[in-house]
């Protein structure tokens, strides 16, 4: 399959994650300050919402929710209503669980267990300020832990 680059240099899209939240400047420091996203775009800036972030090899979008528009003419964009309701999750994939387990837990990320291994993986989950589930894992099953993402 080709590439979806039309050379080394310029893609021809990325992919962005988008975070409705409640406040946005909130979760910005959250995901800078806790998992040291890069803030690309600040939502305190004139511009206003949305922030945007680079998180590893991802970028964020963080806004707030809002009614219809004319392209999602029934959809209304809210942050999650039932935290214990998952449909979706972010996955941070980690070279040294332990590490950035603590790491994070330093600088105020809320685990619901320690991190527990399992047949492939060891793996834990924390809450951003919404309420979105965020899996840490480390794979055991390659040589290195992020030998299946290269």
């Amino acid at each position: 399959m080709p590439s979806p680059r039309t050379n080394a240099d310029a893609p021809t899209f990325v992919v962005t994650m988008t975070l409705i939240v409640a406040d946005v400047a909130r979760s910005q420091a959250f995901y800078r300050d806790v998992f040291g996203a890069t803030v690309l775009r600040d939502s305190n800036a004139s511009l206003g919402e949305p922030a945007y972030l680079r998180l590893g090899n991802i970028w964020l979008s963080i806004n707030v929710g809002g009614g219809p528009t004319d392209d999602k003419p029934e959809v209304i964009a809210t942050p999650p209503q039932h935290p214990n309701e998952l449909s979706g999750f972010m996955n941070l994939r980690v070279t040294d669980i332990a590490r950035f387990y603590d790491l994070w837990r330093s600088r105020g990320a809320t685990f619901i267990t320690a991190p527990k291994v399992h047949v492939s993986e060891i793996r834990c989950y924390v809450r951003d300020p919404d309420g979105y589930l965020i899996e840490v894992g480390q794979t055991t099953f390659t040589a290195s832990p992020l030998d299946l993402y290269s």
